[in-house]
């Protein structure tokens, strides 16, 4: 498994977060969904990365800076065919080196408080995150948890 820099042109990466913005759409009230299209994952705050297997697509994943030592994890999506292969956990590995790296002293995210994410919320546990109140731009919100670590 290879992780680059995602310049996020290709099609299969296009079709990969378009599922996931549609299920975070069927899962979550419009105001609760919080996941970035293409256009918003373009920023200059944002850095892009694709695990891939040869040519094949197997997950991404993305680092928002928030501020100088403050960043928020975004689009974690592993594709349907390679769920449950440790390809989320050698994204997550990835990111925290790649935010250690880059001098931030916590990372935070938000996701579902639904059910179906409930193995998102398990594998960001296994990797020290815990429970905290809103960050950023983030109400409090019931379909929303947040969490965050310390690095």
């Amino acid at each position: 498994m290879q992780i680059v820099v995602d310049p996020l042109t290709g099609p299969e990466i296009a079709a990969l977060l378009r599922a996931h913005l549609d299920e975070m759409h069927r899962i979550s009230p419009p105001e609760s969904v919080h996941a970035l299209d293409l256009d918003a994952l373009r920023a200059p705050e944002v850095t892009f990365w694709s695990a891939r297997d040869g040519d094949e697509l197997l997950g991404c994943v993305a680092l928002k800076q928030l501020g100088a030592d403050h960043a928020e994890i975004k689009s974690m999506r592993t594709s349907a065919r390679h769920q449950r292969r440790g390809v989320a956990s050698a994204l997550m590995g990835h990111l925290l080196e790649q935010a250690q790296r880059r001098g931030y002293r916590r990372l935070s995210l938000e996701t579902g408080s639904q059910p179906e994410f409930g193995a998102a919320r398990a594998l960001y546990a296994r990797f020290g995150f815990h429970a905290c109140g809103p960050f950023a731009q983030y109400a409090a919100d019931p379909y929303s948890v947040f969490m965050t670590r310390m690095l």
